[in-house]
């Protein structure tokens, strides 16, 4: 007879970092249909690709996965978001006036708002577990 195997718990850290890249995406989704420029991977890849990448080398460094409270997530926000608008401008070769700080105010706003939904939903789940 066949010994049923132990599910392996979820780790915490790892469902939030899911989480959070989603929540990125969807913010460079929303850009993209708000703006009527179609869904395309080149697309999502172009918004979303900077942000993640900045994420994802800051959060070690700020423990957004280890101890993810919310004051390590608003650091990690606060620092990925406006690096990695910064690094979209830079390599798409934008200029940084008023549509880069128009851009960069919208971007912290829309995932702030997004990741915050993401979260809560997120320690709602965890406290029913």
């Amino acid at each position: 007879m066949a010994q049923p195997t132990a599910k392996k718990p979820v780790n915490p850290g790892r469902l939030l970092a899911y989480g959070d890249s989603v929540a990125i995406v969807l913010f460079a989704v929303i850009g993209l249909l708000s703006h009527r420029e179609g869904l395309s991977l080149g697309g999502i890849v172009r918004n979303a690709l900077p942000i993640l990448l900045v994420w994802f080398l800051v959060a070690p460094f700020v423990r957004t996965y280890r101890q993810p409270t919310w004051r390590n997530l608003l650091y990690t926000w606060a620092i990925a978001v406006s690096a990695g608008v910064w690094l979209r401008f830079m390599v798409l070769s934008r200029p940084f006036g008023t549509g880069f700080f128009i851009f960069w105010g919208i971007a912290l706003v829309s995932t702030l708002v997004l990741l915050l939904i993401w979260r809560g939903l997120a320690a709602g789940l965890r406290r029913r577990a």
